[in-house]
């Protein structure tokens, strides 16, 4: 199968590639620059140049290609609408591109604002719709080309995908700690963050595209709930700095644009995906991951 990946040099796209590649699977990577567009070429796959903003990019990738995996994002959290019209704009596009074709496209999502109360499950519907929306509303947009002729899949990934290199939402945290001089957890910290290693979830991605029915929303989650007390304690002990609560009303004050992210409750269950997929994630834990965020 040759498979198109946007964020291919991105954090998880980059062990997705690998992991592809290791599969026997070729793999044509999105890439913005000369200098992302080599290391792709170095790993063993083929880069076409563009981004998400780049419409006929992402149809070429699409049209020229047996499936495609859409892990691209601007990730623009001080002006989310932003990132939420470029993401909505790119799934439009590579599913018009890809309807009637029968080929899998899956499509990354997350697991904020869809329950509340307890973890999320792969039964659970994302409330998001529209372009105003969270992510633009794009997994209800992607799942929607299911019934056109498209193996759609949304894969919700925790907000932590960890491991060695990560400069995701725990580097954050930890730099925020840095910079504040303490580790903060926001209101009483008993809220949960799920967690995944990075080779686990391209694995996931994998056996997905190669798999997964039409029309599946799909959990890549390895720890259903790691409470965020937890976690900004082991940060705060391995820098050596105190750990407090902070007031949910001032989280992004005092913790930066990511302050929001932590004050959320985002556990979920693996299960219904583990059990299709066969997939039992192996990886380090994010307990065993978070020295090395530290060093």
């Amino acid at each position: 199968m040759r498979v198109f990946i946007t964020g291919a040099s991105g954090w998880i796209g980059s062990h997705t590639v690998d992991e592809f590649l290791a599969a026997g699977h070729e793999v044509l990577g999105l890439a913005r620059s000369d200098a992302s567009a080599a290391r792709l070429e170095a790993r063993g796959a083929k880069a076409l140049r563009g981004d998400l903003d780049d419409l006929d990019s992402l149809r070429e990738g699409a049209r020229s290609t047996d499936g495609t995996v859409h892990l691209a994002n601007k990730h623009d959290f001080v002006n989310p609408a932003v990132s939420n019209a470029a993401e909505r704009a790119a799934v439009q596009t590579l599913g018009d591109e890809l309807e009637g074709s029968g080929r899998p496209f899956l499509v990354a999502s997350g697991l904020g604002g869809i329950v509340e109360g307890r973890p999320v499950t792969e039964d659970d519907v994302n409330p998001s719709v529209g372009p105003d929306s969270f992510r633009g509303g794009s997994e209800r947009l992607a799942l929607d080309y299911a019934d056109r002729g498209v193996r759609a899949v949304a894969a919700r990934f925790a907000p932590t995908v960890h491991g060695t290199g990560d400069h995701g939402f725990v580097a954050s945290l930890v730099a925020a700690a840095r910079a504040a001089g303490r580790s903060g957890y926001v209101g009483d910290g008993s809220n949960r963050w799920s967690a995944v290693h990075v080779t686990d979830a391209a694995r996931a991605v994998r056996l997905a595209v190669e798999g997964a029915p039409a029309g599946t929303r799909l959990h890549v989650v390895a720890e259903e709930g790691v409470p965020t007390r937890e976690i900004a304690t082991a940060i705060g002990e391995g820098l050596g700095l105190p750990v407090g609560s902070v007031d949910p009303d001032r989280a992004t004050e005092d913790i930066g644009w990511i302050g929001f992210f932590f004050g959320l409750d985002l556990a979920a269950s693996s299960a219904a995906t583990q059990a299709l997929l066969d997939w039992h994630p192996a990886g380090p834990t994010l307990a065993d991951d978070l020295p090395g965020y530290l060093a």
